[in-house]
């Protein structure tokens, strides 16, 4: 048999599920700080969920997994986890107001595959239900600058508001195409805009000769604003642009440090209001780490009742280890915190082991009888911090023999002192 992976998905080795693993702590822990409560939802939906109207619309579909159960009931797998989100809350109307939580797990989506693009993949979000306010919005924009701060990942977080690109687009004439519009402009960081400008011709739209400058980016927020202050014609576009000023202030007040981007388009239909995205700097990712905003209509329609507020981002797993892996910096191949090595003493090396590992320290043993070099051959090779060398020489002065891997220090010590160094 020729083993492979189906195409867009990957293995983890132990490696590479330690770096994912410090990812995902440093989210959890943000989203944690912030209030925000898990969540778990079926990786499985119905058809009639997923392709709903109220959900991610006709773009996303195209790169949805379709499959029947045995019962011919229509099923896929779900290419987001708000829409999942979205039905948990509309089916359990009792959830005390503001809902906050947050979810981590895989989606799938069937589409084109690049560096930090999978067929398989990890969305982490938070989301917030129940608050019309724009501070709610400003909050994700705080959790996303914390969560990239503890990973030490410099990025740029661009905002920008639907009813305010509808405005814009309404000002430059564009009045038919709306959709197709957004998703052309949603490809403006990805393909430029020359290429932009020449899909939008393609698709016969008005008034696009005027919409690029319109909506390029001014040298600061205030300039930006300013410019389309100008051009706005009608009330939505006035609506949005007065809900960005107040989104600005609450990121201001929060020290968060945002770009108002006017093109900043985010392609899924169920976008209604802010929408932001988060790009790495100096990175060869250039793909969004981070993305969501505003999606008031959403919940409403799945409860069969008007508007139901709600906001979220979500984080890329896959990207962000991409890029820390990118990076250069070095993280540990092991999660294990000290190797001990039994030289003629095996049976007291395993009664400390137990007690290292009663305490709560990731304790590993050596198993295969090799000589000392080896073992700490072993010991450096899988990045392991420290070795506990137990021979019958230092357990006659009650003593172990700790070594650090990363300086070449020992100390001799007691099991108890041990346990308390590695603690």
């Amino acid at each position: 048999m020729d083993l492979q992976l189906a195409k867009g998905t990957r293995d983890f080795a132990p490696e590479e599920k330690i770096l994912r693993m410090h990812v995902e702590s440093a989210l959890q822990a943000s989203f944690e700080e912030f209030g925000f409560n898990p969540l778990e939802t079926p990786v499985l939906e119905r058809w009639e969920t997923l392709s709903s109207k109220y959900a991610g619309g006709a773009e996303i579909l195209k790169e949805s997994f379709r499959l029947k159960d045995q019962g011919d009931r229509e099923l896929g797998l779900r290419y987001d986890l708000t829409v999942p989100f979205s039905r948990f809350v509309g089916m359990n109307p009792e959830l005390k107001m503001p809902f906050k939580r947050y979810q981590m797990g895989p989606v799938f989506r069937d589409g084109p595959i690049k560096l930090g693009r999978y067929r398989e993949f990890w969305q982490c979000d938070v989301d917030v239900v129940g608050v019309k306010s724009v501070l709610a919005d400003a909050e994700l924009l705080a959790v996303a600058q914390t969560v990239f701060r503890k990973l030490e990942l410099p990025v740029t977080l661009k905002v920008n508001h639907r009813k305010l690109l509808n405005g814009v687009l309404a000002a430059c004439g564009v009045r038919e195409k709306l959709t197709e519009t957004i998703l052309c402009l949603d490809k403006l960081e990805k393909v430029g805009p020359a290429e932009v400008k020449k899909e939008l011709a393609a698709l016969g739209v008005s008034g696009s000769d005027a919409l690029l400058p319109a909506l390029s980016r001014e040298s600061s927020n205030e300039k930006t604003l300013a410019k389309l202050r100008a051009l706005m014609r009608d009330d939505e576009g006035g609506q949005g642009l007065a809900e960005v000023e107040e989104l600005l202030r609450f990121c201001s007040l929060l020290g968060v440090e945002v770009q108002l981007e006017p093109s900043l388009a985010r392609g899924l239909a169920y976008y209604t209001g802010p929408v932001f995205e988060a790009f790495l700097r100096d990175s060869q990712i250039t793909s969004s780490v981070a993305g969501g905003g505003r999606y008031d209509g959403m919940i409403g329609q799945f409860l069969g009742r008007g508007e139901h507020p709600a906001t979220g981002i979500s984080f890329g797993l896959e990207v962000i280890t991409d890029a820390l892996r990118l990076s250069g910096r070095k993280f540990p191949k092991s999660v294990v915190q000290v190797y001990v090595i039994p030289i003629k003493a095996q049976d007291e090396a395993l009664a400390i082991l137990a007690q290292l590992r009663a305490k709560g320290i990731r304790a590993d043993i050596e198993q295969l009888s090799r000589g000392i070099s080896k073992s700490l051959e072993y010991a450096a090779a899988m990045g392991i911090p420290y070795v506990l060398l137990i021979g019958q020489k230092e357990l006659k002065e009650g003593k172990v023999r700790l070594r650090d891997m990363r300086s070449g220090e020992e100390k001799l010590l007691t099991a108890d002192e041990a346990a308390a160094a590695l603690s």
